[in-house]
C-alpha cells in the first residue's frame, strides 16, 4: 500500500497520508512522496484544489521520533531532512490552487507546519493541533515559527510556540488558526463544503488572489525560513536537546538544566 494515496474526485486531488499504524508520522520516505504528490497536483492541470488529509486515527504526529532521535551529535543531518520538508510544503502554499488541510484526531509539530503551508484548514471539533518542540529543546523549523505569526498574530504564535502547547479545535478557531470546525463525523461534509466555495469562483482569480494575499503576508519568508534552521541548529547541538531526546524516548518530563 502507497505510503501516500492520491484520490481525484473530480477536479478535487485528495492526497492522503498513509501511515497509520505509526499515527502517519514524518519519516524521510513519507515527506519525499508528499513532495511528489503536491508536485504532481501542481503540475496537473485538471486540478484546481488539493485537500490533504491523514488515513487512521489522526492528521498526523508530527516529525517520526526515529528520525528526530538521530540529530543529537549529527547537525548536519538537519538542513538536508528540513530542505526536504521544505521542498514538499512550500508546494502547497507556492502552487496557484488553493489547498486545504482536513484535520482529525491530532495535527502536531511538523504536521502542523504542513497545515499552515495551506492556504485554508478545517478542523474536527475533537481534534488537537500545536507544535511542541520547545518541549524537546528544538523549535518549529519548517516553516511553522514563519509562518504562524501571519496566521494568528504575533502575540498568540508566541504563545503557542514559546510554550509548546495543544489546543482543542475550539480555541483554534477562535483565534484564527483553522477557518472551520465540524464534528467529527461532519468533517468530511465540512471540507467539501468548502471546496465547493472555492470551486465556484474562477480558478486563476483564486490562484493569483491566494500568490498576492500571501506575498503581502509573508515578505521576508525566504530570510526567516532561514533563521529558523540557523536556529534549530543551535538548539540541536545543545545539551538541552539531548535530554529532550532522552525524555521523549523514555517518556518522562524532561530535566533542562537552569529550571
Amino acid at each position: 500500500m502507497a505510503i501516500v494515496q492520491i484520490e481525484d474526485r473530480g477536479s478535487v486531488r485528495h492526497v492522503i497520508l498513509n501511515r497509520p499504524e505509526k499515527r502517519n508520522a514524518m519519516n524521510g520516505e513519507l515527506v519525499s512522496e508528499i513532495g511528489r504528490a503536491l508536485r504532481a497536483a501542481a503540475n496537473d492541470p485538471d486540478v484546481l484544489c488539493v485537500v490533504i488529509r491523514g488515513e487512521g486515527a489522526m492528521f498526523s504526529s508530527g516529525m517520526d521520533f526515529n528520525t528526530l532521535g538521530d540529530l543529537p551529535g549529527q547537525v548536519e543531518l538537519l538542513r538536508a531532512f528540513r530542505r526536504e520538508c521544505l521542498e514538499a510544503w512550500n508546494l502547497a502554499e507556492e502552487m496557484l490552487k488553493p489547498t486545504i488541510a482536513s484535520i482529525h484526531g491530532g495535527c502536531i509539530g511538523g504536521a502542523m507546519e504542513l497545515a499552515l503551508a495551506c492556504d485554508l484548514r478545517v478542523m474536527a471539533t475533537d481534534a488537537v493541533i500545536g507544535m511542541p518542540e520547545t518541549r524537546v529543546g528544538l523549535i518549529p523549523d519548517v516553516g511553522g515559527s514563519s509562518r504562524l505569526p501571519a496566521v494568528v498574530g504575533l502575540g498568540r504564535a508566541k504563545e503557542l510556540v514559546m510554550t509548546g502547547k495543544l489546543i482543542g479545535a475550539e480555541e483554534a478557531e477562535r483565534i484564527g488558526l483553522v477557518n472551520r470546525v465540524a464534528p467529527a463525523d461532519g468533517l468530511e461534509a465540512a471540507t467539501d463544503a468548502l471546496v465547493g466555495e472555492l470551486l465556484a469562483c474562477a480558478p486563476r482569480a483564486v490562484g493569483l488572489a491566494k500568490r498576492v494575499m500571501d506575498a503581502s503576508a509573508r515578505p521576508a519568508l525566504a530570510v526567516t525560513l532561514e533563521m529558523e534552521v540557523s536556529a534549530q541548529e543551535q538548539c540541536a547541538r545543545s545539551d538541552d536537546f539531548a535530554e529532550g531526546a532522552r525524555a521523549l524516548a523514555e517518556r518522562r518530563q524532561p530535566e533542562f538544566a537552569g529550571r
